[in-house]
């Protein structure tokens, strides 16, 4: 099933000292890396498995690590074309060991860092781009999904760092967002047309308090420019400018309530749309985990359900069917990475799925470090989208009928 060595090696690149270092692709269980259907290429596994290798007994440093990842990027961008074509790579045995470690490898990459407008999960920096993952309860689901697929300005690059792994559960899903697009092409043909027709509708809900664990408060999403000695107006205010600089006009709409100790955000979004970098269709969205998060009866987040409610773009609800399907398809495409401590997972955000499953024991006892990075920012509906008519030609492009 996994990939050879030799078939996905990266090409030697020297780094900056003495110590000669490379990184070579390894193999990973069955249930940990999968080969990806179409449109990827044949023998295409995800994550791509990568470790250092160095010359003797030579341990790697973090300064050769960074130095090797520089001068690859520097090769026309070589780890982001097989970040584009492996959707995810999984980076093992690299010392890093802190939240700072953690930043300087991030960075070694050259993205640039990811604006935050518009937050719904509370992250706090504890180093330069990097805070912590979602820390809902760990008994929350939560189910595969793009990065920030209910918001205009989503980032292109996420990045993983295992701090601490659970003895049991916690693993992080990985599937892929072109493969999704494949099958819902082929499977439920009508919903994706209705999707080019039409996209989706976010309702985000905000509060001047967090509505549950792990969530941000209304300042946290929206208020960066807000002061402390700010009245209530000019909290308004500054909030709305925030919500501005979205520049989506009609696209994205506003309402107060609660005495505005509430706000509902409503986007008009593309849910289908463009790799920048493949230019394959993908269907970038957290339809599934909606219905797995919030709809599935069985779920223990079933009461924050009206939180981030999404529709089809003219207002009509997405039948549960659909969303029922796309579940299923994300079920069988999927595979859960079991953590090492120590371990980084780099999603490629357009092309890739990532969540988090539960776990037992205590809450501390997962600790995962996100960073959120920008390459092609998507804003207004065009760049990454793909409405009926782009549709129709790039699915045809890939093979996919009507």
């Amino acid at each position: 099933m996994a990939t050879t060595t030799s078939q996905h090696q990266l090409p030697k690149v020297e780094g900056r000292t003495s110590t000669s270092f490379v990184f070579e692709s390894f193999d990973l269980p069955s249930t940990n890396q999968r080969t990806l259907g179409a449109p990827h290429p044949p023998n295409t596994v995800s994550p791509l498995a990568l470790r250092p290798s160095t010359h003797g007994d030579a341990a790697p440093s973090l300064h050769d690590a960074i130095a090797t990842i520089e001068s690859l990027q520097a090769q026309d961008g070589l780890l982001t074309k097989q970040l584009a074509t492996h959707g995810t790579l999984l980076f093992r045995g690299l010392p890093i060991h802190s939240a700072q470690d953690f930043s300087e490898f991030a960075h070694a990459f050259g993205y640039s860092p990811h604006e935050i407008i518009g937050i719904v999960v509370d992250r706090p920096l504890l180093a330069p781009n990097v805070a912590p993952a979602n820390e809902a309860p760990k008994e929350v689901l939560i189910y595969n999904h793009n990065e920030s697929p209910q918001v205009p300005h989503a980032p292109e690059y996420i990045f993983f760092y295992c701090h601490r792994a659970p003895n049991e559960g916690g693993e992080t899903p990985i599937s892929s967002s072109l493969e999704l697009f494949a099958r819902a092409k082929q499977e439920i043909p009508d919903f994706i047309n209705l999707l080019a027709e039409k996209g989706i509708r976010s309702n985000v809900t905000y509060k001047v308090d967090k509505q549950h664990a792990g969530g941000s408060t209304l300042k946290q999403a929206f208020g960066k420019e807000i002061l402390d000695t700010d009245d209530a107006e000019t909290r308004k205010r500054k909030i709305e400018e925030q919500i501005k600089r979205y520049n989506r006009g009609k696209h994205t709409t506003w309402e107060w309530t609660d005495n505005d100790q509430t706000l509902i955000l409503t986007h008009h979004l593309p849910a289908l749309r463009i790799h920048p970098h493949t230019d394959a269709p993908t269907l970038f969205t957290g339809l599934a985990a909606y219905y797995k998060n919030f709809l599935a009866p069985s779920s223990p987040n079933s009461s924050r359900k009206n939180v981030t409610h999404q529709l089809f773009g003219d207002g009509t609800p997405i039948p549960e069917h659909y969303l029922a399907k796309l579940a299923d398809i994300t079920d069988q495409i999927r595979v859960l990475h079991t953590w090492q401590q120590g371990d980084v997972l780099v999603f490629d955000n357009v092309g890739a799925q990532h969540g988090r499953q539960p776990w037992g024991d205590e809450q501390g006892d997962r600790v995962v470090l996100a960073s959120l990075w920008d390459g092609v920012v998507p804003g207004r509906w065009s760049r990454w989208a793909c409405g009926h008519s782009t549709l129709v030609g790039t699915a045809a492009m890939f093979g996919y009928q009507e």
